[in-house]
């Protein structure tokens, strides 16, 4: 039986929050809720189509909004699992239901009688009395539905449905794959004196790793999901970081099951055949005409502005690591990279990154440190939930409550790697606050710390503070957004403003009186040194020159891939070489700093969201650097300037124009200086 009585998907959530149920959720339940969900949302959709009222915005548009509250249940509790605990059952699960989704979805997006419906509501648009946020709905849901295809004719509709029915398998396809290739390629090190450099806890670490494979005696490292690795800062031998990063970039690419090759030259050729068919010279076109960006050449504006003072920079730090890399007699390659910048760093600025792990244990980092920095600036109070279970036995829960007391919603955190999960560090929301669904937000984080053997403390490096600051400032924006319709909730924003939120939390990790909250020696209590903090101030613009160029030669892959038409993505591409064209049109083909993500692990653009959309950091940034500015020019970390940033911004969420908000908050539109100044562009 599938019914509620045996399927607690189907039954009426009971938990606080709306939480589901994991402890008494199991795989097999997953399917029927699915199946029973698609036939709710379908028959909700039918009463809307089927009136013979004429349209209004009540019976349409409110109307859609009510409709698939049980489906989006349904599916952010899976899709939840698949990124966090994707197991070959839940993968399994994944595979048979991508192409449902997708023609599930496809079924009412293009759904000719529900968008002559939507349409005849927005032709009266000027007579309605509406609210801004109602008003804004009837516009987003025109367009939305336009963009997607429903004012095509039939033919090409069925066209549209194949092509996403495809491209969702494919995409999942790529995914697997790449967790597969990525389990596969983790580094073996026999002997300890090969891993020389790494800390107790990081060889503990890698002993457990290899302990879980059955490697008793060895040492396992495991990837990360860009290119580069945290522990080639500190590994001595050269070769072992050879090994490292040379396994890194063969991801999907060695001619195994997991290839990735010919999955994503399909994506892209489907992808661009869409494109066509909605009437678009690209994929990246058709995707960019819906954010603020609104044009491929607006965003290859920004690249191309940006890549050739980030290349020139480069070369200059490379010239510095030659430097002392010439007394060992060798030449720079992309292994020696990060462990020679330490050095130059430890030089110029007599600074050993590595060294600072202590004072970053992560409990107090995130208490200390995380929530202590929202606490203050928006006097939220954040307690454990020890009578709340997640979806992993890792996972902890967190209830969140506004200043006055008042409930406000859940935060989960799933801090450490695991070989079912997938690679990187996101946010995503198990529950959207509405108030048309009486739904209070419930969030998640998740990070792939390496956990290590019990007993010993989880030491953090400098960029996993970063990481966790960042994730949780979409966490933040997935709580605070207040909105009447679920199609706004949460981060539900433009792509390329999406990661604002996120940027702008990652100001607190140095603020003076947050660092010296969280940054104390695990062991003394000490806090991090007066002058170990100065050297970091004065060294925060160093090594940006390899920073920007990796992440711009991604995106710039992103865009040309995405910027392919039909015939151009049609033919029979050698990933390699248009790679390295693609590279070169830019100036980014130094081979001493590969791109982030090479386009067969490039999981943001073949498998997630973030399709010709990977440019959405850097355009964010623009603002996030202006609006550290507007924070340090405003007294920085106070309740008056958090109810500002949260009311004006954070707390609209998906409801209207995020320029508008931006400048509301601001006061105009955000400038660039800031950023160039931040990533030492100006010169």
């Amino acid at each position: 039986m599938t019914d509620a009585v045996t399927n607690p998907l189907l039954a009426p959530p009971s938990l606080p929050y709306d939480l589901p149920p994991y402890g008494s959720i199991r795989p097999e339940h997953y399917r029927p809720a699915f199946d029973a969900a698609f036939a709710a949302q379908r028959a909700e959709v039918d009463a809307i189509t089927a009136q013979s009222e004429p349209a209004t915005f009540e019976n349409t548009l409110v109307a859609l909004e009510r409709s698939g509250e049980l489906l989006d249940r349904v599916a952010r509790t899976f899709y939840t699992v698949t990124g966090a605990d994707g197991t070959p059952e839940i993968q399994a699960i994944e595979e048979e239901l991508a192409p449902l989704m997708s023609a599930h979805g496809d079924a009412i997006q293009l759904d000719a009688a529900l968008f002559a419906r939507v349409s005849t509501v927005h032709d009266a648009l000027d007579d309605l009395d509406l609210d801004a946020e109602s008003r804004y709905l009837v516009e987003r849901r025109f367009r939305e539905m336009s963009l997607a295809g429903a004012g095509l004719a039939p033919d090409e509709k069925q066209r549209l449905t194949a092509l996403n029915l495809r491209l969702s398998v494919l995409t999942t396809t790529f995914e697997k794959n790449l967790l597969a290739d990525t389990n596969d390629l983790a580094v073996v090190f026999d002997d300890a004196a090969d891993l020389d450099g790494l800390s107790d806890g990081e060889l503990s670490a890698a002993a457990q790793a290899a302990t879980e494979r059955g490697l008793d005696g060895r040492y396992v490292l495991t990837l990360t999901l860009y290119t580069g690795h945290p522990y080639l800062a500190s590994l001595t031998n050269r070769e072992s970081r050879r090994r490292l990063l040379e396994a890194s970039r063969a991801r999907g690419t060695r001619g195994n099951a997991h290839d990735n090759r010919g999955t994503l030259r399909e994506i892209v050729r489907l992808r661009a055949e869409r494109g066509a068919l909605l009437g678009y010279p690209s994929h990246a076109a058709a995707v960019l005409a819906d954010q603020t960006a609104g044009t491929p050449a607006a965003v290859h504006d920004l690249l191309r502005r940006l890549a050739a003072p980030a290349a020139r920079n480069a070369r200059a730090e490379q010239e510095a690591l030659q430097r002392i890399a010439d007394d060992d007699g060798i030449r720079i390659e992309a292994h020696d990279w990060a462990f020679y910048t330490e050095k130059v760093r430890a030089e110029k600025y007599d600074l050993d990154r590595s060294a600072l792990r202590p004072w970053f244990e992560a409990e107090r980092v995130l208490r200390d440190g995380v929530f202590a920095a929202a606490e203050h600036l928006y006097g939220i109070r954040i307690s454990e939930r020890h009578d709340l279970q997640g979806y992993h036995p890792e996972v902890r829960v967190f209830e969140v409550h506004n200043a006055d007391g008042s409930e406000l919603g859940l935060f989960l955190l799933d801090l450490y790697t695991r070989d079912t999960k997938r690679g990187g560090a996101w946010m995503n929301s198990i529950v959207t606050q509405s108030s048309v669904r009486g739904t209070a937000p419930v969030v998640v984080n998740n990070l792939n710390v390496n956990k290590p053997a019990p007993g010993t403390p989880t030491l953090l490096t400098l960029d996993e503070v970063t990481t966790l600051f960042h994730e949780f400032g979409h966490a933040l924006h997935g709580l605070f957004a207040t909105v009447t319709y679920p199609h706004f909730a949460g981060t539900a924003v433009y792509r390329d403003f999406v990661e604002f939120p996120s940027q702008v939390n990652e100001m607190w990790i140095f603020w003076p009186e947050i660092l010296a909250n969280y940054a104390r020696h695990h062991e003394t209590g000490e806090p991090l040194p007066a002058d170990v903090v100065e050297r970091l101030h004065a060294s925060e613009a160093f090594n940006q020159g390899f920073a920007t160029s990796e992440y711009l030669a991604a995106s710039w892959i992103d865009q040309a891939w995405h910027g392919l038409g039909v015939e151009e993505a049609s033919s029979e591409i050698d990933v390699a070489p248009f790679e390295a064209a693609a590279l070169a049109d830019i100036g980014l083909d130094n081979p001493a700093v590969p791109t982030r993500y090479a386009s067969t692990y490039f999981a943001h653009v073949f498998s997630g969201g973030y399709s010709a959309g990977y440019y959405s950091y850097i355009w964010s940034e623009v603002l996030d650097a202006d609006t550290v500015e507007w924070f340090r020019e405003n007294g920085g970390l106070t309740r008056e300037n958090g109810d500002r940033f949260r009311r004006r911004l954070l707390g609209v969420g998906g409801a209207g124009d995020p320029l508008a908000a931006y400048r509301d908050f601001r006061g105009r539109d955000a400038e660039i200086q800031p950023l160039l100044e931040r990533r030492a562009l100006t010169g």
